[in-house]
């Protein structure tokens, strides 16, 4: 079977890692027999420089004419954001991206592999076993698409940023969440504020109604705040965590902390019809960018992510990821993760000696 996928590499090291994806992507061909048809598209700085738009008509024919979106990042230094080229470059390529598509479900997985433990900042006793939280974030509400204004009152500059939710935006990503805990360890823990917030109110409402779908699934309620604090104290109590726009972006940063590095880390945006768009979320990142040590690990993971959610290849999807873990396990490091100990590898490297393993996992799980 063919697959067709939009490739959007982006700015920054966008272009860099993706390459190395793209390895891992034909490595997978190869070894299993899929034909993937990867379609290169422009977004972000590098659309502007074309077409002077972030988001080209062009790039969005080629994403609905294929079966999934492998995305790297956008956006360029912070000293340069008044500038044409990067003025509202996130919010013209990849939030637009999101509401034409109505990608309403971000999935962040954020897992602690054995070997990163000396990078994360929590001592051994309260990571015990391990870390393995997957976060669910609503994508198409809260402030984010909210109506924004800004005006001069009595002198006073004022601005603000509404934040709207609708019952069936709650409801969508809160049966996402369900139905992944379903097929986990059975919990949902929902965080809103709902002591203060009208739109939080309307959230634990219909999270609780949803949760009556879901019998064998525990749900557990946090204030935003509260969360944030047992995040750091007692992570490994954490299942499958779903939360609003603006809290899921911040919360998700502060749970890649966990993992060692926001470089280890993969996302998916899910629609309603399962349509997706995979990318890491850890920047354009453009003061590394061509220097060739970017961590290539969260795009490959992104790409383990899309085999499995949009083309349901789960056995190709897992091969990726044990490969990852052996090749952390084996000691190499690129940058951002590396401390000292092990082996320093650059963006290719770290490449290489994935690839390396994954015949072997190929063989193993055939």
């Amino acid at each position: 079977m063919k697959y067709r996928i939009a490739v959007l590499p982006g700015d920054g090291v966008g272009p860099e890692v993706m390459a190395q994806a793209l390895r891992i992507l034909r490595a997978v061909g190869d070894d299993y027999g899929h034909e993937f048809g990867t379609t290169f598209g422009l977004v972000g700085g590098t659309a502007y420089d074309e077409y002077e738009t972030h988001l080209p008509d062009e790039t969005l024919a080629l994403c609905e004419t294929s079966d999934a979106v492998l995305f790297g990042s956008v956006g360029g230094p912070v000293i340069q954001q008044n500038q044409k080229k990067w003025k509202n470059c996130e919010a013209n390529s990849i939030l637009a991206l999101r509401k034409h598509f109505k990608f309403n479900a971000n999935y962040r997985p954020v897992r602690l592999q054995p070997e990163m433990e000396a990078l994360c900042p929590l001592k051994k006793d309260v990571i015990g076993n391990g870390i393995d939280i997957l976060f669910i974030r609503e994508l198409l509400g809260d402030a984010y698409f909210g109506r924004k204004d800004s005006t001069t009152d009595s002198g006073q500059r004022v601005a603000w940023d509404e934040s709207v939710y609708t019952e069936e935006q709650v409801r969508s990503v809160a049966r996402a969440a369900f139905a992944a805990a379903k097929a986990r360890r059975r919990k949902v823990t929902s965080v809103d504020k709902a002591n203060v917030l009208e739109a939080s109110r309307l959230w634990r409402t219909v999270v609780r109604e949803v949760a009556q779908e879901f019998p064998a699934v525990e749900l557990e309620e946090m204030l935003v705040d509260n969360f944030a604090m047992q995040l750091i104290k007692r992570p490994t109590d954490f299942d499958v965590v779903v939360t609003t726009n603006m809290f899921g972006d911040i919360l998700t940063d502060e749970a890649a902390a966990l993992a060692g590095s926001l470089g280890l880390l993969s996302s998916a945006s899910l629609n309603t019809d399962g349509f997706g768009l995979y990318e890491p979320p850890g920047g354009s990142a453009p003061d590394i960018a061509g220097k060739g040590i970017a961590n290539p690990i969260g795009q490959i993971m992104s790409v383990a992510l899309m085999l499995r959610f949009s083309f349901g290849l789960e056995r190709e999807a897992n091969a990726i990821e044990l490969a990852v873990e052996e090749t952390l396990r084996a000691g190499y490091r690129t940058a951002d993760i590396y401390r000292g100990e092990g082996t320093l590898v650059d963006t290719k490297q770290m490449t290489d000696q994935i690839l390396a393993r994954m015949p072997v996992r190929a063989v193993a799980s055939a």
